[in-house]
């Protein structure tokens, strides 16, 4: 992905984050995710952050688990900021980096922290703009498949211009996959592999030649 100047360097993310964790939703890196924030403990989480790095984790809970969450999530900078009058924040996190967690820390003003760990995902920060791109029309054309056998409205002009990570990535966070599915497709760490898992969620058929996976 492209890093915005507004980024930390890699070697510079933080070594706690606060964590949001909700249902079926994720953040990928170079996508951006709108979120409405209300609860106490969030609006404590989102200010503290305001205050600092900018950053929060987008993690899913974990309903094997009580009141446990998934091992990876995703960490995002708060890109838009908006207050309401009745008490709300309206923003919108920016994907950056994934991570591991450690180990949970303390928890703060009622929302939790993590010690994150991003060294399995050093390559969310490459430039993933010409990977990929003899499969770009035809993802294009499976992607058009799936919309109409779904009934769903799509920008395929929008869609076109997207490089093939950052497409299936944005589309990752879209699409009515279940919150495993979406999972998995976050913690596949290869571009690669993550485009033939997303491929095979929408068209089992459909397989990257393993000459083909490196441009």
């Amino acid at each position: 992905m492209s890093i915005s100047p507004f980024v930390a360097p890699f070697d510079s993310l933080p070594n706690s984050l606060p964590i949001f964790p909700l249902p079926d939703a994720i953040v990928m890196p170079g996508s951006e995710l709108p979120l409405n924030i209300f609860e106490p403990r969030y609006l404590n989480m989102i200010n503290d952050a305001l205050g600092s790095h900018r950053m929060i984790g987008m993690i899913q809970p974990d309903a094997e688990v009580e009141g446990g969450v998934y091992r990876t999530g995703c960490a995002g900078r708060i890109t838009q900021y908006r207050e309401t009058g009745d008490g709300r924040i309206e923003m919108v996190l920016g994907g950056v980096c994934r991570f591991d967690v450690v180990e949970e820390l303390a928890t703060i003003r009622g929302y939790r922290l993590v010690q994150p760990d991003w060294s399995r995902y050093a390559g969310d920060y490459d430039d993933y703009s010409h990977r990929l791109v003899d499969y770009h029309e035809r993802l294009i054309k499976m992607l058009a498949d799936y919309f109409d056998a779904k009934g769903f409205e799509a920008d395929l002009e929008t869609l076109k211009r997207l490089p093939v990570v950052r497409l299936i990535d944005s589309l990752t966070m879209l699409l009515p996959f279940d919150g495993r599915e979406k999972q998995m497709l976050l913690e596949t760490v290869d571009a690669e592999q993550r485009l033939q898992s997303f491929i095979a969620l929408i068209d089992g058929d459909f397989t990257i030649p393993d000459s083909a996976t490196r441009h």
